[in-house]
């Protein structure tokens, strides 16, 4: 009987630690969709978890996307069937990226838009100005993601003249809440030029996100090369900055900022975080920790979260947390102190929801 209550225990503390899987999104069953892909999770200051993620028509990256969205009212427990928040026809929209103004409590949700058979190395024009392109777009929620405004376009003050595409996160934005530039919404991205070079900047936000500009570029060498990106605030209340790969060695590429991402330190290689050319999340836990999950491969699989209190320059612990197949994901703090996680079991019909917690070794 002893025996029986302590496995019983054991069994309640392991599932205490990490949840067990829920689906969010499944192609042609809760979405008529044939395809969905890249997450992105928010849990807003009312509690509600939202998901997003890009219903397409096809499983190719432009294929008429959706932007489709759903949301979790007990942390992650159940979730609501999801539903379109924005199309835009036969276009393609990508790249949800989230973040929640905490004054006004506008959410808004980044995203960029591919015409109806552009591809993003499809050679599309470069720059703002020609309407065909690739575009930055925003629309914004009033009441806790239930509707969503029409959108707003500010690739005229974002996008790079050399850029042909200029791509959200994809996953969340920040918004800092120390330092001298306390209160500036920050969102991450990655563009590509003509000869298929990719760069990170970020746009940032002093009005609650009523104009947005672009920072300087990431210094970077032509060896070494960021692409698909994510952002943490700094215990000093600067910017860590943790990038996918697109060229150089098989490692996750950094950077940092103490101007709010107006410049950055040069890019460099985290020697300590392998990445197989793979989407990453982070999320900043409190004052001094920051967590990172990515796929620690081979190829992309085995999702590994790690911790460092030191603003990313060294990683105090490390966790095999999904082992198997794992692509894509996105982090929300949850109120009990565990992290939700939306991710793709490396599939492009499926996004799944998991309660991990990030002190279990």
């Amino acid at each position: 009987m002893r025996l029986m209550v302590m496995l019983g225990l054991l069994c309640a503390q392991l599932h205490a630690a990490d949840g067990a899987d829920v689906v969010v999104f499944e192609a042609k069953q809760n979405l008529s969709h044939p395809s969905v892909r890249i997450p992105s999770l928010l849990r807003t200051q009312k509690g509600t978890l939202l998901a997003v993620a890009e219903g397409r028509d096809k499983p190719t990256d432009q294929a008429g996307n959706d932007l489709v969205i759903s949301f979790s009212k007990d942390e992650g427990v159940t979730w609501s069937k999801p539903k379109v928040a924005y199309e835009q026809g036969n276009d393609s929209c990508n790249n949800p990226c989230l973040v929640q103004e905490s004054k006004s409590g506008r959410i808004f949700l980044f995203y960029q838009t591919f015409p109806a058979g552009g591809k993003e190395f499809g050679g599309l024009p470069a720059g703002p100005a020609d309407p065909k392109g690739n575009r930055s777009c925003f629309i914004t929620s009033d009441d806790d993601g239930a509707t969503w405004s029409k959108p707003t376009d500010v690739s005229a003050h974002l996008k790079p003249n050399d850029a042909i595409t200029t791509c959200s996160g994809p996953g969340i934005g920040i918004q800092l809440k120390s330092g001298p530039k306390s209160g500036r919404l920050i969102i991450p991205f990655n563009s590509q030029d003509a000869k298929k070079n990719f760069f990170n900047w970020v746009a940032t936000s002093d009005d609650a996100g009523v104009s947005w500009k672009r920072g300087e570029k990431v210094p970077q060498t032509d060896l070494l090369q960021l692409n698909e990106v994510q952002v943490s605030e700094t215990s000093e209340g600067g910017i860590y900055l943790n990038s996918r790969r697109w060229k150089g060695a098989g490692f996750r590429k950094v950077s940092w900022s103490k101007d709010g991402g107006e410049t950055w330190t040069k890019a460099q290689d985290d020697n300590n975080l392998p990445d197989p050319t793979c989407q990453g999340s982070l999320l900043r836990l409190d004052d001094h920790t920051i967590a990172l999950l990515n796929p620690a491969g081979p190829k992309r699989a085995n999702g590994t979260l790690r911790l460092t209190h030191d603003d990313g320059r060294t990683w105090a612990s490390s966790r095999l947390t999904f082992p198997g197949p794992f692509a894509y994901s996105s982090m929300a703090l949850l109120k009990d102190g565990r992290i939700g996680v939306l991710y793709e079991p490396a599939s492009n019909t499926l996004i799944k929801f998991r309660v991990i917690d990030p002190t279990v070794k």
